[in-house]
């Protein structure tokens, strides 16, 4: 992603994506528009604490702070470790306390491009059905989701949820300027158009999963939980996916039916690692930050 250039161009670049000027920029970060100017031309190079500060007010991912880093001639400092890492193993603890303590409803944990990471049993309601294909690692969880072949023509409300999804993927390929994200999102675009968003019900606390599971209409509302404060690339990259029943019949469906995916169950966690999939054991250790909860504007 363009890391060969000069940091000031990096920097530039990330400006005119988040929409500012070098003024707002400069009031937003308390510098100099002078100063954002000399950086962006390269008449001066930036400290490593200023290619922070900068980068924080830009909202720029992590992983590209470490490249901007370098290209102004200092170390990286963020580390990027697999999940499976001992020094992870705090982290990985509390990913799976979570999917395992929301059963009987589904949860599962995906990485920056949503490949699945983890799961509970019950993510069987959204896999019934689904060609084998679409689930062999890395399971694309976007891809599952509006693919022919996947579950989407199991959804009631699908143009809805196609409206919600696109237009989120392709505002955080905007933001993010992944070049994987944007093929990705040229790809589902080939399964249907997002059209125009249909009226929300005002019933509704958030937009509304809708899915028909061995002839039951299921419904469910979603949150997305991230760590809060993570140093580590890995980890501030995940994000927890939790289904919660939007009415008692799904409620009590899940509860006195358990999901598991005819003729191929779903482990009770399972974890995508190098487009490979493995069974993963908790470990105890110190957390490598706390997770925070927010509603979810749309499915995963």
């Amino acid at each position: 992603m363009h890391h060969d250039r000069p940091v000031g161009e990096l920097l530039r670049m990330w400006r005119h994506r988040r929409g500012l000027t070098q003024l707002d920029l400069a009031i937003q970060a308390d510098v100099s528009a002078r100063h954002v100017s000399f950086v962006e031309t390269g008449r001066t190079i930036p400290s490593s604490a200023m290619v922070l500060h900068l980068a924080e007010h830009l909202a720029i991912p992590l992983r590209e702070r470490n490249h901007l880093l370098v290209a102004a001639g200092h170390a990286p400092i963020f580390r990027q470790r697999p999940l499976e890492d001992p020094d992870l193993a705090g982290a990985r603890d509390i990913l799976e306390q979570i999917v395992r303590g929301h059963e009987p409803y589904p949860a599962l944990v995906v990485d920056r491009r949503w490949n699945l990471v983890l799961a509970n049993r019950s993510l069987g309601v959204f896999l019934d059905g689904v060609d084998e294909a679409l689930l062999t690692p890395p399971v694309n969880m976007m891809r599952l989701g509006l693919h022919p072949e996947g579950f989407a023509p199991r959804l009631l409300n699908l143009q809805q949820v196609r409206g919600f999804l696109l237009t989120r993927l392709a505002r955080q390929v905007a933001q993010t300027g992944d070049p994987e994200l944007s093929a990705l999102h040229e790809e589902l675009l080939s399964y249907g158009p997002a059209g125009e968003l249909s009226p929300l019900d005002p019933a509704d606390l958030a937009l509304p999963i809708r899915i028909r599971h061995r002839g039951v209409e299921l419904c469910f509302v979603n949150t997305i939980t991230t760590f809060g404060a993570a140093f580590d690339i890995t980890l501030n990259e995940i994000a927890v996916e939790a289904y919660f029943p939007a009415n008692p019949q799904t409620a009590h469906h899940l509860q006195t039916h358990p999901s598991q995916t005819p003729n191929n169950p779903t482990p009770p966690i399972t974890e995508t690692t190098n487009h490979t999939t493995k069974a993963t054991t908790p470990q105890k250790a110190p957390p490598g930050g706390e997770p925070r909860p927010e509603v979810s504007p749309g499915p995963w």
